[in-house]
């Protein structure tokens, strides 16, 4: 979502009512859209107008446009480690939060930080930055998103490990989509305006061709727009009555295989019918090492998008009846059963059990396939 006009974003308060500082991220679909140039451009408008302004990190990587916009900045002295014979810069909170300038420019918010380090990604940096009323500039991809993960998996291919918590983008108080079409970012990758020429076979293999970049572009305009239709929606709620009623989705999550589809797929559905959402666990009976561990993980995953996680214990079908009875559940979502064709005849399945009782609720099938970590 583009700011109005630069006027609007140069007046944006330094720190908010409650004293955190002001949190802006120039979001795009993949590296090389022209975040980091965007954002040091609007830092220098907002140095040139008097706000103390200072650079955490950047990532040059051997881009001379951004080198020389970065002369015009005080930088903060990055901490340096080494992990594997490979050296790498971390951001400097101490030393940021000591200086207390009014802004901070902070490049890639999804990175994971070294070992050893106070938090372990790079986002937890800049909240504890906020904290201290010291408002940040930062860059975000939408591949790095969380509930995202199984998409960008279907467009590219590939699994990103490190992501990061959906909320992060949800929170900011600005965001700036920084957009270039497939074709323009192609020329500046072979250009080598992105990365040394010598990792353009690499990136290419990864996300960098057209019919990729292009699944990747609508899924960050899909982001930025739903941001504007929250904002939109929060404006009328104050300016008219609120909803009687809300969206109320429940996920069902099993020990017999990995809920993480499930839940990344629950919450983007919360977040477009701005909805409420729990995740469900029933334990009918005690389970293995193996099954703990998936429902270990299903929790974990639940806890980073801010799901409340439910814990029951009986029958599975009877207890999940009468949870969404009781709770007013509009949606459930649930993976296909595990049971073999044999077995769906002499028992009937959850789901048949849930649509004969639940005739009110909708009910979404996730292919049990395509649910991997």
């Amino acid at each position: 979502m583009a700011s109005e006009n630069s006027e609007t974003s140069l007046s944006t308060p330094v720190q908010k009512e409650d004293g955190r500082g002001h949190l802006k991220i120039f979001f795009g679909a993949v590296p090389g859209v022209g975040k980091t140039h965007q954002m040091l451009d609007e830092a220098l408008r907002r140095h040139s107008r008097g706000q103390d302004v200072v650079v955490g990190i950047i990532e040059v990587n051997g881009r001379k446009p951004i080198e020389e916009l970065l002369s015009h900045f005080e930088r903060i002295e990055s901490l340096e480690s080494e992990s594997e014979g490979v050296k790498k810069r971390e951001l400097n909170v101490v030393a940021i939060i000591s200086r207390k300038p009014g802004l901070v420019i902070v490049d890639n918010l999804s990175h994971r930080n070294a070992k050893g380090s106070p938090h372990s990604f790079r986002w937890e940096d800049v909240y504890e930055i906020l904290e201290n009323g010291i408002s940040v500039l930062t860059t975000l991809n939408v591949i790095d998103l969380e509930s995202l993960t199984d998409t960008v998996a279907d467009i590219t291919g590939q699994r990103l490990k490190d992501t990061i918590p959906d909320h992060i983008l949800h929170s900011a108080d600005e965001i700036e989509m920084i957009d270039l079409t497939p074709k323009a970012l192609m020329n500046r990758l072979e250009r080598g305006d992105i990365f040394p020429t010598d990792k353009t076979d690499s990136l290419k293999s990864q996300y960098f061709d057209e019919a990729k970049l292009s699944g990747l572009r609508e899924l960050a305009l899909r982001e930025a727009a739903g941001r504007v239709d929250d904002e939109v929606l929060s404006r009328s709620r104050h300016e008219s009555h609120p909803w009687a009623v809300n969206d109320r989705i429940m996920i069902c999550i099993s020990p017999s295989q990995s809920s993480m589809r499930l839940i990344r797929r629950g919450w983007r559905m919360s977040q477009r019918l701005h909805g409420d959402i729990v995740a469900v666990y029933v334990e009918e009976k005690n389970i293995n090492e193996q099954e703990r561990r998936i429902v270990e993980e299903d929790r974990e995953l639940a806890t980073r998008l801010g799901i409340q996680v439910i814990n029951l214990s009986g029958p599975i079908v009877e207890q999940l009846i009468d949870y969404a009875r009781e709770n007013a559940i509009t949606q459930i979502v649930i993976g296909h059963s595990t049971r073999t064709s044999i077995q769906q005849r002499l028992r009937s399945s959850i789901i048949t059990e849930l649509i004969r009782e639940l005739k009110s609720i909708d009910i979404l099938v996730v292919s049990a396939e395509k649910m991997s970590n």
